[in-house]
Parts: structure tokens; sequence; C-alpha cells
């Protein structure tokens, strides 16, 4: 049923975002019509039909599709959506047909509501459900094991260890279209690169290295590099590894806030959360942690808030001050100005598009 990867050139490595493509605020991500419009899977499709046609006009080979493609496919009171990702097969493998020629890398990253180290057998349940739906998807879209859902470790419910040790008991009891499609990533405020090792150790799963979850938490004081490479061997020798990479937000935010005493409006200073995703990656930031890396070969998650937009700059920006580590992803400097006016013309073109508030960070990966 898994049909081969088409993998980009030898040496070439490949840049993504998530989900919502900012520069066509046009372009939806999956049906979001309410329970009673009959939503479908189908209508997901055709909507992300129409998102690889601008990632490949933009020439960007890596995609997180929407955790929300197949709509209410999993909810366990609405049982007339529980055939939907079969009943798409012919559709599914349509599009996975197309992803495989355009050499388009495909993920999900479910939301933090999956858990599997809960306590409570029946979230569980649920969170499997979903897991096993998403894995039939890509399945159906015969992708092979580049095609991954990325999850976190999930609540520590007061003992850390104990629900380590618990995501390690579920992993071996997941059904196996699950657990072959399965990538663990640490977290910024919980589960640090040492938790999520252990569990490798204990299941053989394999895992996310995200840069700026790695800055925030980091109790063991583990160096980055030798962690990066670790976490990098957890996958086998013939797939190809991929990170996720954000900046954090550095401005100073002006807020209008009532006080309390007084009843009157005044604005106070907010200095900004270090776990929360920047609107664009630090280029210098990026390009020293590529030039750290220069003996292993990985795709890289752009997990900024301006999503595409974000991708778009970094390009002429690696181009510009950094054009050895911008010929690992295939650039060339004679590019410089046709990426320079892509820029310009892309972001130009969608300066009237709010860029998402910032957010809790584990939620913000998956939207």
């Amino acid at each position: 049923m898994v049909g081969p990867e088409v993998p980009p050139p030898v040496g070439r490595l490949r840049l993504g975002f998530p989900v919502k493509v900012m520069g066509r605020p046009d372009l939806k991500s999956n049906d979001t019509r309410r329970w009673q419009a009959d939503p479908h899977l189908r209508v997901s499709l055709e909507y992300l039909d129409a998102i690889f046609g601008y990632l490949g006009r933009h020439g960007i080979d890596m995609y997180r599709m929407s955790s929300d493609l197949a709509p209410y496919a999993t909810h366990p009171d609405m049982p007339q959506f529980h055939t939907m990702v079969r009943d798409s097969a012919a559709d599914l493998a349509a599009v996975g047909a197309r992803a495989r020629a355009q050499g388009l890398r495909l993920s999900f990253h479910p939301s933090q509501y999956i858990v599997l180290n809960s306590p409570d057998p029946e979230l569980v349940r649920k969170s499997t459900a979903d897991l096993l739906s998403q894995a039939e998807m890509l399945d159906l879209m015969e992708l092979g094991p580049e095609a991954v859902m990325v999850i976190h470790v999930g609540g520590t419910y007061g003992d850390r260890e104990a629900s380590n040790a618990r995501w390690v008991e579920t992993f071996h009891g997941l059904p196996e279209p699950v657990r072959r499609r399965l990538v663990l990533e640490h977290d910024d405020i919980r589960f640090s690169a040492s938790d999520v090792l252990w569990i490798h150790q204990h299941t053989g799963v394999r895992l996310i290295f995200d840069h700026q979850h790695f800055l925030c938490l980091n109790p063991d004081r583990l160096d980055m590099g030798e962690t990066v490479r670790r976490i990098l061997d957890t996958w086998p020798e013939d797939v190809r590894p991929k990170i996720h990479f954000s900046s954090p937000r550095t401005e100073l935010r002006e807020l209008k806030r009532k006080d309390r005493k007084t009843r009157k409006v005044k604005t106070v200073h907010v200095a900004p959360i270090w776990t929360g995703h920047a609107d664009y990656v630090h280029p210098f930031e990026f390009m020293g942690f590529m030039r750290s890396l220069t003996d292993r070969e990985f795709d890289v998650m752009i997990e900024a808030k301006a999503k595409d937009l974000a991708l778009i700059r970094l390009r002429p920006d690696m181009l510009r001050y950094a054009p050895e580590v911008a010929v690992r992803f295939g650039l060339d400097l004679a590019e410089t100005a046709r990426l320079d006016a892509e820029e310009a013309g892309v972001i130009a073109e969608s300066t009237a598009v709010p860029v998402p508030a910032e957010g809790d960070s584990l939620a913000d990966e998956a939207a």
C-alpha cells in the first residue's frame, strides 16, 4: 500500500511550513464547516490540491497538512462521518500521487489534545483513534516513511517519570500503522530532550529535534550539537530526518488594560515570552545552527508565525548572508534577484493579512 518516496536531489535539504498559507489567505487548509453542513474529507482534499499548486509555484517541497483534514472522522457521537476516510480512498491516492510527483514531503502534527500518556484510558482511546485515522490517510496516499505524525509526550500529571513510563506502555499497544508513522518531539515546558531520548530507548520511536524548545527546556544541560545528532540517529539510515526551527519573539508589546482601582484604561508594556514563536526566523540564528551541523542531512520545518512568508524571506537571506548554507537547500547565487522579487511580491501582496496573535506554543505548532 505504501509507495516509494520521491527524494530531493542528493544533498539538497527541504524547507517546509505548517498548514495556513499566509501568502494566499484565500487558500483554505481544510473543510471547516460545522457538522450540520456535512463537511467532508473530499472538500479538504480539493483545498489541499490548490495549496500544492501554490507550493509548486514557489518551489516549496515540504508541507504540514491540517490535522482537521477529515472533519469529525472519529467523533464518537457522529457515526455518519466514520467511513469518510475509507470512502475517500481514490481521492487520497490521487492527492498522494501528485505529492510524489512534486517531490513533496507531507506530515501531520495532531493537536495538543492527543495525549497518549494520560491516566484516563478513555482519553488514550480517543487519541489512538485520531492517530489511526491520520495514519490511514497517509497510507491511502501511498506515502513512504518520511510522511509522519508528530506528537508530544503529553501531561506530567504530577510525576514526569511515571508519565514517561506510561507513554512507553501505551506505545507498545498502539495499532501498527500508528507505531510506523509516529514520531515524538520534546517540548518547551514539560518534557525535555532527555525525556524523549529515554522514551526512544524503550520504544524505538523516531524523534524530532526542536531548536527553540531545546533552548527553553534543557534541565540536564545537554550539549546541543550532541543532542541533535543523537535525535537524528533515531531515524533509519534510508529515511531522512527532519527538525523544527523557530525563533522567539523579542519585541516589546503595548497592551491596553483596565486599572482595578481606578477602572481607567492604561497602556502597559509587556515583555516577550521566550516560548512564543516570532513572526519570522532570525536568519543569523538559523545560519549558525546549520553551520554547526554540516555533517548531517535533515529537512527543516519552519514554525514561524508568518508561515510560508517566513520561509520565502529566509531563502534570499541565506543567499545574502550565508551562501554556503543556502546551497545545501538547493539555492544558487544566480537566483538572488528572483528570490528577492518573489519575497517582495508575496509579502507586499499580503500586507493586509494580520499575523496571528501569540498563543500557547504547543498549540501554535499544530495550527
